[in-house]
């Protein structure tokens, strides 16, 4: 790889950087620096200030207060963070659909411009998918909507760290892993670690705490738009750093654990043998892309379209990761997208008074952090989005969950209120069916089906749900 490092000069500086949105302060008195050769994690819940400090270092936000400065790789002051070689990867996947992955590298890459621009574009981003994700198998010339979220994912790293007519310096990176199974996303975290002893910089904002400990050479803990915390890695332990973040959290949690029920009454079953009972979790695994997420999609969409449906009890609700895309209506308030499930049943017209305390309700059960669940859903970070598209379906009268991998950006104390939620509904008979690229969540469920080139290679029960069978049981279709 090229060596990216310009001496030890600071690539970026922060000195009392605040940012105000009317009354909010998002980012109260930060002051911090990112030099060549470091891998920071940032952490924290969420809404604590993370992506409104990347923002603020990536160039899309001005601060109210405070400064920021930059050296290009001359070592030279700037004030331009392109100039620097900044780069961001965002939560929110922002390629264009229509477009091919290498028209969307155009985007963001100028001097491809003249006779033969698509193909030098091909050549680029295939050689930067070559390098971070070795084995990819995604084709430069086809278009973003025929791609898995996935590989979408992989397209915008890749589009993060590759050339574009300069060297990337600092790449922020905004939950990469999060649609990305294990063997895809180590190979991301190989490359971030090749990255910076190059000399390049990341920022690496996860809630995966393994991911952090096994790349950060340094954590920043941020609470309430501060900086809480600023270490090297190595004086941190797991339990410190969720200390830090403001949630304690136990080894194991008695309210998560219950007792394996009798489950006796089957209430579907799929032709390609996925089936679950009343009052059952159970999980879909495998490496990402094999059909789980398919195989959900069809079986709600069977299960909600028919016309005969209209005006009667819904049998299923529907909790999307890709929220951009499948869950959010963007124009519409906190309120109103967590309550359009549940709006005027039974009613011709909307009682505004129950559906301000049921918005109250749902806002501090599942904690959604904002001041006024009247404000606009994209006020929200990307984990409270998601947290009220659980609200949205847990007030749903459905009797079946699904959830497409749905804890993406969320932080680790929600993640156990979010698990508690669910068995307290199981044991009220309500199904939930789960697809999740993180193992640790799908061994929290009672029966498990493992995908491999979308059909299922093995269906786990009670202790035979454990990584290492998971992990077999994903690779042994492709050896036979």
């Amino acid at each position: 790889m090229e060596n990216v490092a310009s001496g030890n000069a600071p690539i970026v500086t922060l000195t009392d950087a605040e940012k105000h949105f009317g009354p909010v302060r998002a980012l109260d008195g930060v002051s911090l620096s990112i030099s060549p050769g470091e891998c920071l994690g940032l952490v924290g819940h969420n809404g604590a200030g993370k992506s409104t400090l990347v923002n603020l270092i990536n160039g899309g936000l001005a601060p109210s207060a405070g400064q920021i400065t930059y050296t290009d790789g001359s070592g030279k002051d700037t004030l331009n963070p392109m100039s620097a070689g900044v780069r961001s990867v965002f939560q929110e996947l922002s390629l264009c659909p229509n477009l091919t992955v290498a028209e969307n590298l155009r985007i963001s890459h100028s001097d491809l411009k003249g006779a033969g621009w698509r193909r030098r574009a091909r050549e680029e981003i295939s050689a930067a998918l070559d390098q971070v994700f070795p084995g990819h198998g995604i084709d430069a010339g086809i278009e973003v909507d025929q791609l898995s979220i996935a590989q979408r994912q992989m397209v915008e790293i890749a589009i993060g760290f590759s050339p574009r007519g300069s060297t990337a310096r600092l790449v922020i990176l905004d939950e990469p892993t999060s649609s990305l199974d294990a063997g895809i996303a180590e190979q991301l975290l190989d490359h971030i670690r090749t990255f910076c002893a190059a000399g390049g910089a990341v920022i690496f904002i996860t809630h995966m705490m393994g991911e952090i400990f096994a790349t950060a050479s340094r954590i920043v803990v941020m609470s309430d738009g501060k900086v809480v915390a600023d270490k090297p890695t190595t004086d941190f332990t797991r339990q410190g750093l969720v200390d830090a973040m403001g949630h304690v959290a136990a080894n194991s949690d008695p309210e998560t654990q219950t007792e394996k029920r009798v489950l006796t009454e089957e209430i579907l079953r799929t032709s390609q043998g996925l089936s679950a009972h009343r009052g059952e979790i159970v999980g879909l695994s495998g490496l990402a892309g094999h059909g789980q997420a398919e195989a959900l999609a069809r079986l709600y969409f069977e299960s909600t379209s028919s016309w005969r449906s209209l005006g009667s009890k819904s049998q299923m609700v529907f909790v999307a990761g890709d929220r951009g895309r499948d869950g959010v209506l963007p124009l519409w308030s906190i309120l109103r997208n967590a309550s359009i499930t549940v709006l005027g049943q039974g009613k011709w017209l909307l009682d505004r008074k129950a559906e301000a305390e049921f918005g109250e309700t749902w806002k501090d059960r599942v904690g959604i952090r904002t001041d006024n669940i009247d404000n606009p859903i994209l006020s929200l970070s990307g984990g409270n989005q998601q947290k009220v598209l659980f609200a949205r379906a847990l007030a749903s009268d459905a009797p079946v969950v699904i959830m497409d991998d749905p804890m993406r950006g969320v932080d680790v104390g929600t993640k156990r209120d979010v698990y508690r939620m669910i068995r307290e509904e199981a044991a009220r008979g309500r199904t939930f069916l789960w697809y999740s690229t993180e193992t640790a969540e799908v061994c929290e469920c009672d029966r498990v089906f493992v995908y491999r080139n979308h059909e299922i290679s093995a269906e786990l029960t009670g202790d035979d749900i454990t990584e290492d069978k998971i992990l077999a049981a994903s690779f042994e279709m492709q050896e036979a």
